[in-house]
């Protein structure tokens, strides 16, 4: 296949594009270098001779898509909250709708969009899976669903796959280093009880799961969740990863009540002078919301299972940590 990914110098993009190549694909990388996670990224990238073009899905001059086969749209506004809301929707609305547009008109023959399990927002709770109610809860949730219906509205015209990424970790992930590195110097603690539960995906697993996106024939327009092996609460996720780092672990768990408050102020207080506040409450989401994502869709039609436990993959995110002397 000739394989171009949006968002390609992020951590999943990047990683499926050395996936492509490893299973003998050509692919071209759609990226930014913003950051310099993004930047060591293109290096690698390029190293292994792929080719990155660094853009944005809102420029408008990516109307020509012609040669691709399959295009993975993961490019989107994500974790910044220092950016008026308008970029979310100018990333991750407009530009879907203009690179989706472009993938019809140049006859794509898979488009595959990646969104989130954000969009469940506040309805994420307990067993979730592609039909539990959608109900974002904050500016990404809501542009983030906004861009699924503009790509299922495409269904007639191009054969689209939706996935539901959720927590994503490993070799490349560099959101989690910070954690890591605290359960490390045993300067974590927990806040609220640490009994909320998380269904990570290792990146491997979700690189082989966007793979069978793109080729299985009864994909086509489908919504899909994407879950890890393991279910893990906080607790037990700190737990995992000091045992591997030879690290103790707190006891000690804060109220959550506080955090809460001066998550909303330091927020509303910081945004409008463009500053990423050091807490906000998309961050406590960590602590605060607990769901298990169905695997049977995945399964049954994908053929599609989670292979990486939750103590394989920390072991494996922390050699890497250690490789690039993150810890």
């Amino acid at each position: 296949m000739n394989v171009l990914i949006t968002g390609g110098t992020g951590f999943i993009g990047s990683r499926l594009a050395l996936k492509c190549v490893e299973n003998g694909h050509s692919v071209t990388v759609l990226g930014q270098e913003n950051t310099p996670a993004e930047a060591a990224n293109k290096r690698l990238l390029e190293s292994k001779g792929i080719k990155v073009v660094l853009a944005s899905v809102t420029d408008e001059a990516l109307h020509d898509l012609q040669g691709f086969t399959v295009v993975y749209h993961l490019a989107a506004t994500q974790h910044e909250m220092n950016v008026p809301d308008q970029k979310f929707w100018d990333v991750n609305v407009k530009g879907t709708k203009k690179i989706i547009e472009a993938s019809a008109k140049n006859g794509v023959r898979r488009f595959v969009h990646g969104s989130t399990i954000g969009v469940y927002g506040a309805a994420l709770a307990g067993e979730i899976d592609e039909q539990s109610p959608v109900r974002p809860d904050n500016i990404y949730g809501v542009t983030k669903l906004e861009g699924e219906k503009i790509v299922l509205s495409f269904r007639d015209k191009l054969p689209i796959t939706v996935v539901r990424i959720s927590e994503t970790y490993g070799p490349g992930d560099h959101r989690l280093i910070k954690l890591f590195r605290a359960i490390k110097k045993n300067a974590f603690f927990v806040i609220g009880d640490g009994t909320n539960r998380h269904h990570p995906i290792y990146i491997d697993d979700l690189t082989d799961a966007l793979l069978l996106a793109a080729i299985v024939e009864t994909a086509e327009g489908e919504v899909f969740v994407l879950p890890g092996k393991d279910i893990v609460t906080t607790d037990q996720m700190v737990a995992i990863i000091a045992g591997q780092l030879g690290a103790k672990t707190r006891r000690f768990h804060a109220p959550l009540f506080p955090f809460d408050a001066l998550a909303i102020l330091l927020e509303t207080a910081l945004r409008p002078l463009k500053i990423q506040p050091p807490l906000h409450p998309r961050r406590l989401d960590f602590f605060k919301k607990s769901f298990i994502l169905s695997q049977k869709k995945a399964r049954n039609v994908l053929g599609f299972a989670p292979k990486v436990s939750f103590h394989q993959g920390a072991a494996e995110t922390i050699k890497w940590y250690s490789t690039m002397g993150y810890l």
